[in-house]
């Protein structure tokens, strides 16, 4: 099994996109996948049961399925910072019961992608954030640097926060967010300067009108993280 964490420079930068364009590129080798995004807030209610965009996504472009306790220990109606949810829901995020169930995932695939929520230092209440995450799962991490002003910054404070956890940067992706950026080649070359670990790939302004469509384009610019390796 190989595994990766999907983190980004911010919310609503494309990890989900990407994490799921990953799963397709893996599917693409004929190997099983599975997708898991661990905290997820926003959801619609379709026929009694709470359903986020983002983790159906993922599970649409795995090829197992899994329990939605497994997938998502923690699932919040409304769309805000999990932690605050968390609070008023009187529990915690804990980091230790996402990697029990993570590892229980992960011994029937080939490949698993773990979604991240948020930014890479997120809070998740208890003094905890995203790193704590990340480091009780113990995968490498993916970047998904959102193209646009002030990219620069939070990408190059997310791979120090990456390198500061003590967990590899297995390569990170740079999603063109912004409508029109000055300098845009310039800033993703800057990146190249600045970012360790290997660029896995370039996504442009996808014309695409449902996620899904997105996701097929986006996995059109995507390499694997382990093609080097197999």
């Amino acid at each position: 099994m190989r595994a990766c964490f999907v983190t980004g420079t911010d919310t609503e930068i494309g990890k989900t996109l990407v994490s799921s364009a990953l799963l397709h590129v893996l599917n693409q080798s004929g190997a099983s996948t599975l997708g898991i995004k661990p905290i997820a807030s926003g959801t619609e209610e379709i026929n009694g049961r709470l359903h986020n965009e983002d983790v159906n996504a993922l599970a649409r472009h795995s090829s197992l399925n899994a329990a939605p306790e497994t997938l998502t220990p923690y699932l919040f109606k409304p769309a805000a910072a999990p932690h605050i949810l968390a609070e008023q829901a009187g529990i915690e995020l804990e980091p230790t019961l996402i990697q029990k169930t993570v590892q229980a995932a992960v011994k029937s695939a080939d490949y698993v992608v773990v979604e991240g929520v948020g930014g890479f230092m997120l809070p998740l209440g208890q003094g905890r954030t995203g790193v704590d995450l990340a480091q009780a799962l113990q995968l490498p991490v993916v970047l998904v640097v959102g193209l646009r002003l002030g990219a620069l910054n939070h990408a190059l404070l997310t791979a120090q926060a990456i390198r500061a956890s003590g967990l590899p940067l297995l390569g990170w992706v740079a999603n063109h967010i912004a409508p029109e950026m000055s300098y845009a080649q310039e800033n993703l070359q800057t990146l190249h300067d600045y970012l360790p670990g290997p660029c896995l790939g370039v996504i442009p302004r996808l014309n695409a009108t449902t996620l899904d469509d997105r996701i097929q384009q986006a996995a059109h610019y995507l390499r694997s993280p382990w093609e080097d390796k197999d």
